[in-house]
């Protein structure tokens, strides 16, 4: 479940407002429709070009990566039969025009597909499905002097919810409760499947969950510190996350944000 608290302190350009604002905001929401639209698509040109040199994203399969690293990553992922799209429900701005910084805040449908066992030669199929995640990219962007455009900074997502959705309509995977503790509330099932590719996943990255869950809704908490930190000039924030999720005594198929 979701908290019914404000996480945000303040109140920035967001709707409405002056033409400029508007224009401004349309600029910094095509930067965030950049990440399915030439991600998806390896459009790795178009893609780079939303980013500024020193750019860092963070995923659940990639964890903390620069943008070059993060690209290289990808392809390398894809060419291992990774198979990650995006499926964007809306985005909109967060402008603070007086510092000339901006977050664009975009709603996706992670959804990744997976294939478990199957044997041709026995007439054996496999199972295959999909991991849906819904989640909030954050991309943090501004106006990059030099170029003479906007840019983005840097990219981190809050995780809320996940589930198996089976292909065929009927035939679902089996998790082992200890696989699935592995990984927090928000991301469980994409976690959990992530890691039967070989990928290291990130168990520190914020949820919409609620206290119950243990820290996780302290980096919820913090990354909107850090969006308010950004969005008023702060020369530079610490997106790295401190503390994890709460674990518990569980243990943390290959196909891949």
């Amino acid at each position: 479940m979701t908290s019914p608290n404000d996480p945000q302190a303040n109140v920035y350009s967001h709707i409405n407002g002056k033409q400029t604002d508007l224009i401004t905001r349309l600029a910094v929401s095509e930067l965030c429709k950049g990440w399915p639209v030439y991600r998806d698509a390896s459009e790795w040109k178009n893609f780079r070009s939303l980013f500024c040199n020193d750019a860092y994203v963070w995923t659940t399969w990639s964890k903390r990566q620069s943008i070059d690293g993060f690209i290289q990553k990808s392809k390398e992922g894809k060419s291992n039969g990774d198979f990650i799209m995006h499926r964007e429900c809306g985005t909109l701005v967060e402008l603070n025009p007086s510092t000339s910084r901006a977050v664009g805040k975009m709603k996706a449908t992670i959804t990744q597909r997976f294939r478990i066992g199957g044997d041709r030669a026995m007439g054996i199929e496999p199972i295959v499905f999909d991991v849906d995640c819904d989640s909030r990219f954050h991309f943090f962007c501004f106006h990059d002097p030099d170029a003479g455009a906007w840019k983005v900074k840097y990219v981190k997502l809050i995780y809320e919810k996940d589930k198996i959705v089976p292909v065929d309509g009927k035939t679902p995977p089996s998790f082992t409760k200890e696989a699935l503790d592995r990984y927090p509330e928000g991301y469980k099932y994409l976690g959990a499947a992530q890691s039967m590719l070989g990928h290291d996943v990130d168990v520190s990255l914020p949820t919409v969950q609620g206290p119950e869950h243990g820290p996780a809704n302290a980096m919820w908490l913090d990354l909107y510190n850090k969006m308010g930190q950004w969005l008023d000039g702060a020369e530079d924030i610490d997106l790295s996350t401190t503390s994890g999720h709460k674990k518990t005594n569980g243990m943390g198929a290959r196909n891949g944000h």
